[in-house]
């Protein structure tokens, strides 16, 4: 059984990127296929609105389309798709109006607190996953985003703060106060 979709599973990103920049389209195609999930998940979480996380989505594939020739392959294609999803989101934010909530620098000790459960959230059991996606959700943009990026991502708050365009101790603020909030939303449930 030898396929179109069984043979490019050996191809790397790279050299579908490529392909597809020179017009493609079944390169292209490989590269949706395999990327989609990814791209609606990150969008699925920084925008907690399924509808908005697919459309998009959608915008995404349709800017990586348009500079799948700036692709140099410095970095892993999945970390490049990654940051042009980020900023994809963030720049829809700031379409819409949506502000991070101003705070006070207040949260800058606060940093090193780390909630049980967040650091591996795929190992965590389905309920818990469940819940705290709700949670997240439910957080105000600005938290969310902050939280999202730093403890789901991984961003450093220095890369954040630039991403959003915030100070690292009103990246560092939003974090703690999202974590908080979390805390309450998921002992409410418990």
């Amino acid at each position: 059984m030898v396929g179109a979709t069984t043979t490019n599973i050996a191809v790397p990103d790279f050299d579908l990127t490529q392909a597809a920049a020179s017009g493609d389209m079944a390169a292209f195609e490989t590269l949706y296929e395999r990327h989609y999930r990814r791209v609606y998940s990150l969008c699925l979480r920084m925008l907690a609105n399924a509808t908005e996380a697919e459309d998009l989505t959608q915008e995404v594939f349709v800017q990586l389309f348009r500079k799948l020739g700036s692709f140099r392959g410095e970095s892993q294609f999945t970390t490049w798709l990654h940051r042009l999803t980020v900023n994809q989101v963030l720049m829809h934010f700031r379409k819409k109006g949506v502000k991070l909530e101003k705070t006070t620098e207040e949260g800058d000790e606060l940093n090193d607190i780390v909630q049980t459960g967040t650091e591996r959230p795929s190992s965590m059991p389905v309920v818990d996953r469940i819940a705290l996606d709700d949670a997240i959700a439910q957080l105000p943009p600005g938290y969310r985003s902050v939280f999202v990026l730093h403890d789901v991502e991984g961003y450093e708050h220095e890369e954040i703060g630039k991403l959003l365009g915030c100070s690292v101790g009103t990246s560092k603020s939003q974090l703690h106060k999202a974590r908080m909030k979390l805390r309450m939303l998921l002992t409410k449930k418990a």
